[in-house]
């Protein structure tokens, strides 16, 4: 009971910090990106070394343009405008700064891909870019409520924690899992910057 009251707590003090951001609509479509290939939806799960608890979730959403949903992400770069927590211009080479970002030697990543129909993409892109700022430490709060919304993942259990949420996605049929890891402490994230048109490091087809 103690620690609901605690957790209930922490909520209420966070929810009151979110801030809103919104680069200008000219930004975005400079910045437009639709990756070939079928529509699909990607879970990215960071997760400890030591214990595989999870630190933080995000989606890449390729629709009719990609982007990255990066709920309460401190990820934040020129080429991939935002607006309120939706990273815009997800070409191969920010998908690389990203998961290179988040992958240290005490961390590492998994993508798990799903292919879906067009219109199911296109409904949770609508539903994201609609969603608002998402308050610290309810990323997978925010993302399962999303999924469990999207046709075809109706079985997601909700869950504040990300390994969790990594666990439910899981069970989803014909999922793809990548998992990156990085065994050095070395920042080579403007270098990824830099590989627009090559091909990706972190591949998460």
């Amino acid at each position: 009971m103690r620690f609901a009251l605690l957790l209930l707590s922490l909520l209420v003090t966070v929810g009151c910090s979110v801030k809103s951001v919104r680069a200008p609509e000219e930004k975005i479509q400079e910045v437009r990106y639709r990756h070939p290939g079928a529509a699909a939806i990607t879970l990215v799960t960071v997760l400890n070394v030591g214990s595989n608890n999870g630190a933080h979730t995000a989606l890449i959403i390729n629709a009719s343009e990609r982007v990255i949903f990066d709920p309460a992400g401190s990820f934040s770069y020129v080429y991939a405008p935002e607006q309120n927590d939706v990273l815009f211009g997800a070409n191969p080479a920010i998908v690389d700064s990203y998961i290179d970002y988040h992958t240290r030697f005490n961390y590492y990543t998994t993508a798990q891909t799903v292919d879906v129909l067009a219109e199911v993409a296109e409904g949770l892109l609508h539903r994201v870019k609609k969603n608002g700022a998402v308050s610290q430490a309810l990323c997978s709060q925010s993302i399962s409520a999303l999924l469990v919304a999207t046709p075809g993942f109706e079985r997601i259990q909700r869950s504040y924690f990300p390994d969790q949420l990594a666990i439910s996605f899981a069970t989803l049929p014909n999922v793809r899992t990548r998992v990156f890891r990085q065994p050095e402490d070395i920042d080579q994230t403007y270098e990824f910057h830099s590989w627009v048109g090559q091909p990706a490091r972190f591949n998460i087809e």
